[in-house]
């Protein structure tokens, strides 16, 4: 019965997700303009391929945004090792992961964006590219593509699977319970990172049997992959934080960064030469962050800027991405 009922709620998000459609693609432009999609690639969002596929087994690798897809380099390169002659696709969803993966990931893959949740655009890319297996990371549970690849054959895994009290109260309320018991029924394997996770997804119904340990991959993300040019920054970077107090707030989102301001003021009352570093969210909004700094009467250097912290900087907002910021 409650397999039956999945199914029905899949086939209304199904026929939901379709009729959705006009809007997403009017969202996807509106998000082109403001920068937030690639301004050339940003049809691969619908399923529109833009290099050609090679023959042959295809693995995807999917991850919806940097630390996600930094986490998957190391499985990617050692399925390489182990099966050399598998074409990897990988994806991820920001330009933010885009414009750091892309120079990292091993000679060879492939690298998408990853296709909107809908129907056409799901189906379209499935049928194109034509995967024997995907992995996901972390917390990508989407219906059309999972129940897709399921009706297609292909095998699915969830790798450094995370389940957060706001996901897990979401999925167990009555009416998606049955929607997410489906989807994880579909996988062949779960590989939570920590006992937490795996008691939620089995109180999700994902089949015990499924469920594997593995680690947090993101450990795995070492400094051997630093240049010899990231490392020396990261050199400089340490002797210019030399003997102060520091205290960061990472990936922070609009508006956080008063609360974070709050924070600063009460602790420079303790240290004195205590300095802060602020790393939004999405980097574009590391210079509107700096204009509220200096409201507050603060000395504040933007990273993107490239001018060096002085004993008299309060403030440090990190607006790029790259190894050393990840």
């Amino acid at each position: 019965m409650a397999g039956e009922m999945g199914k029905y709620i899949y086939m209304v998000y199904r026929t939901l997700s379709y009729g959705l459609s006009p809007l997403l693609y009017l969202h996807v432009q509106c998000r082109r303009l403001q920068g937030l999609e690639h301004p050339l690639r940003w049809r691969e969002r619908f399923g529109r391929p833009s290099l050609p596929r090679p023959s042959g087994p295809l693995v995807w690798f999917h991850a919806v945004s940097l630390g996600e897809g930094m986490a998957a380099i190391p499985i990617i390169k050692h399925c390489i090792q182990q099966r050399p002659d598998l074409t990897i696709l990988m994806t991820t969803t920001t330009n933010s992961a885009f414009n750091v993966i892309k120079d990292r990931l091993p000679l060879g893959v492939i690298y998408q964006f990853a296709p909107l949740d809908t129907p056409a655009a799901m189906d379209a890319f499935l049928g194109y590219w034509d995967p024997s297996a995907i992995f996901l990371i972390e917390s990508e549970l989407w219906p059309n593509l999972v129940l897709g690849a399921s009706k297609k054959g292909i095998v699915v895994a969830l790798l450094n699977a995370r389940m957060s009290s706001k996901s897990f109260k979401l999925w167990s309320a009555p009416i998606a319970l049955p929607l997410i018991s489906l989807m994880l029924s579909r996988f062949s394997l779960i590989a939570p990172i920590s006992t937490i996770e795996a008691i939620q997804f089995q109180l999700l119904q994902a089949r015990p049997f499924t469920i594997n340990f593995a680690g947090d991959l993101k450990y795995a993300v070492g400094h051997a992959e630093a240049s010899e040019q990231e490392s020396a920054i990261m050199e400089d970077l340490q002797l210019q934080l030399a003997n102060r107090p520091v205290w960061m707030a990472a990936s922070i989102h609009k508006g956080e960064e008063e609360v974070m301001l709050g924070v600063h003021k009460v602790l420079v009352k303790i240290y004195s030469n205590m300095l802060t570093i602020i790393v939004p969210r999405h980097p574009e909004e590391g210079r509107q962050i700096a204009i509220e700094v200096r409201k507050e009467g603060l000395n504040v250097v933007l990273r993107s800027s490239g001018e060096k912290i002085l004993p008299s900087t309060n403030v440090y907002v990190v607006d790029t991405l790259d190894y050393c910021c990840r």
